[in-house]
């Protein structure tokens, strides 16, 4: 396992590799867990748009949303639908690379891709007949959540849209899907992972850093960047670099990206 397969973009895949600082400083398992692991059923899991509960172990496992399929991959789970690429995708198949390389990997093919380019397409995932959905890391609405859920169980986010770090987002979806020792140790795995890699590059601990989404080259007046609270943003916290006062005070409302002067 691989530490590209779940972190969800390809430019924080190439920080990790290349702007490594320190070894994984961020909150052990069992301190940031946000459904403590739980033997037997139900589980129940209590997050920003409700209470999931599962009753027995699912199946068919489905994914919204970015990045969400990484985790039941890593876990060796193929899902029967998930989000197809819409950032990114290069050869136009709506998989990223290296989801498209764990996919066979484990001799399978892709499954039912949804297209989210207006939105999640309910229809499609209910055709998939799911048993679960995950969305920890998301931007649900209440709408979407209460209508997802008239299909399967929805794992969602537990405080802001799209503001899942990472460590959160495998705790909760491997919880969802009845593996949350096989998370844990996910976990475990990449923040070792991690430490060696990022432990070759000390010269880099403390630099601050700043995570652009974009670069407008028609209007260089301002920058588009993700915010801390964006767990791109959060995983470059744990290679121990630090973020700029002025990204610190621009994140203030809690959004997960937003733009600022070139200035």
């Amino acid at each position: 396992m691989r530490i590209p397969r779940i972190i969800g973009t390809a430019a924080v895949i190439a920080a990790a590799a290349t702007l490594a600082a320190c070894s994984a400083s961020g909150p052990t398992p069992s301190e940031s867990s946000p459904a403590a692991a739980q033997d037997g059923y139900p589980i129940v899991i209590e997050h920003a748009l409700g209470t999931t509960t599962i009753t027995e172990k699912p199946e068919r496992v489905a994914t919204v949303n970015w990045a969400n399929h990484e985790v039941p991959l890593a876990l060796g789970v193929v899902p029967v639908g998930m989000a197809a690429a819409n950032f990114g995708d290069d050869d136009g198949d709506g998989l990223l690379p290296w989801v498209a390389e764990k996919l066979d990997e484990l001799g399978a093919q892709a499954p039912v891709l949804f297209d989210e380019t207006d939105g999640i397409d309910f229809e499609a995932v209910a055709d998939t007949d799911p048993d679960v959905i995950l969305a920890a890391y998301s931007g649900l609405t209440q709408e979407d959540y209460d209508t997802l859920s008239e299909i399967a169980p929805v794992v969602a986010y537990t405080e802001s849209a799209w503001a899942t770090e990472w460590r959160e987002m495998i705790q909760l979806n491997s919880t969802g899907m009845g593996m949350a020792a096989e998370g844990e140790a996910l976990i475990a795995d990449l923040e070792a992972q991690m430490a060696e890699t990022v432990g070759a590059f000390p010269q880099l601990e403390g630099k601050p850093t700043m995570f652009l989404t974009h670069i407008d080259t028609t209007d260089l007046s301002e920058v588009s960047f993700y915010t801390t609270h964006d767990t791109r943003v959060k995983f470059f916290e744990d290679l121990g670099l630090t973020m700029p006062k002025s990204v610190v005070e621009a994140s203030a409302d809690g959004s997960f990206s937003g733009t600022i002067s070139a200035e």
